[in-house]
């Protein structure tokens, strides 16, 4: 069965930077549109990043650009999510998805995901 693992969480400082990580199993990786999510506490899960299969197209949300880059490698069946200049509002449970098809931006189109890491940034 399809696996997506995220690791890579943890608490930062305000500034600090991350690299999450999306390890994928059970699926031909290189066929899928990766993304990743998060959702704060209280919060709907929001798109924050996604990767076309061949890796040429990128979207991120607008509040994340300039600080969080996605890449990702088929050989390894790994997704990926630099964050730097982290902000306390970007504390939040992050979760990798994958989809064949569908707008990149749906949560809906998502048929895939992981069981989240915590991002927590302190202020």
């Amino acid at each position: 069965q399809v696996q997506l693992v995220e690791s890579g969480g943890g608490l930062v400082q305000a500034g600090g930077s991350l690299r999450l990580s999306c390890a994928a199993s059970g699926l031909t990786f290189s066929r899928y549109t990766m993304g990743w999510f998060r959702q704060a506490s209280g919060k709907e899960r929001e798109f924050v990043a996604a990767i076309s299969w061949s890796g040429e197209n990128i979207y991120l949300t607008d509040s994340v650009k300039g600080r969080f880059t996605i890449s990702r490698n088929n050989a390894k069946n790994t997704a990926y999510l630099q964050m730097n200049s982290l902000k306390p509002e970007d504390s939040a449970i992050y979760y990798c998805a994958a989809k064949l098809y569908g707008s990149a931006y749906r949560k809906e189109d998502y048929g895939n995901w992981g069981q989240g890491t915590q991002v927590t940034v302190s202020s």
